[in-house]
C-alpha cells in the first residue's frame, strides 16, 4: 500500500522511481521536521543505493509540486514537512531545536484582525515562535508524535498590539 506522499505524487502525475518511493515513504513516516541529511540517512537505511544528490533532487521536486513544505527554523538547515490541509504554527525551542506544532484560533483571529485594520484581507501566513524554557518551569520533552498541540488559552488581547 503506498504512503500518503507516494499517493499524492501519483495523483499529481509524477514519475515514481523506487528511490523516490523510498524517500516519499520516509517523509510520510517522519513525525519531525527532518533536513535533507536526515532524510538521506533514513532513506539509505532502507536502500543503500540512494545518493544524497537523489534525495536533494527528490525533496526539491516534492517541494516544487506542493507535496513538501520547506521551513527555516534559524538553525541554518532547510527542514521539511508534508503539506497539510490543517493549518498549524511552530514554536522552536532555541536550546534544543525541538519543534512544537500548535494551533490557536485566538491567534488566527488576531492575525485576520491585524490584516483587516491595515487594509488587507489575509490570504496566507506562517508563524514561527522562538523561545527557551522558562527557568523554574517544567517543560515536558515532547516526542515528535506528540508535538501537535492546541492552545486553548492565550494571553494576547487586542490591546496588546
Amino acid at each position: 500500500m503506498p504512503s500518503r506522499l507516494e499517493q499524492l505524487c501519483v495523483d499529481k502525475g509524477l514519475r515514481m522511481t523506487e528511490q523516490r518511493r523510498v524517500i516519499a515513504r520516509v517523509m510520510s513516516e517522519s513525525h519531525d521536521h527532518p533536513d535533507v541529511e536526515l532524510v538521506y540517512k533514513r532513506a539509505s537505511d532502507v536502500d543503500n543505493t540512494i545518493s544524497i544528490s537523489t534525495v536533494y533532487r527528490t525533496v526539491r521536486m516534492f517541494e516544487e509540486n506542493g507535496i513538501l513544505e520547506r521551513h527555516d527554523f534559524g538553525d541554518g538547515r532547510a527542514r521539511y514537512e508534508e503539506v497539510s490541509d490543517q493549518h498549524h504554527d511552530h514554536l522552536i525551542n532555541v536550546e534544543t531545536g525541538q519543534v512544537i506544532e500548535f494551533s490557536s484560533e485566538k491567534i488566527e483571529e488576531l492575525q485576520r484582525l491585524i490584516a483587516s485594520e491595515l487594509g488587507y484581507e489575509l490570504v496566507d501566513h506562517r508563524l514561527e515562535l522562538y523561545g527557551k524554557p522558562i527557568k523554574g518551569h517544567f517543560v515536558k520533552d515532547v516526542s515528535p508524535e506528540e508535538s501537535l498541540v492546541k492552545i486553548n488559552q492565550t494571553t494576547l488581547h487586542k490591546k496588546d498590539l
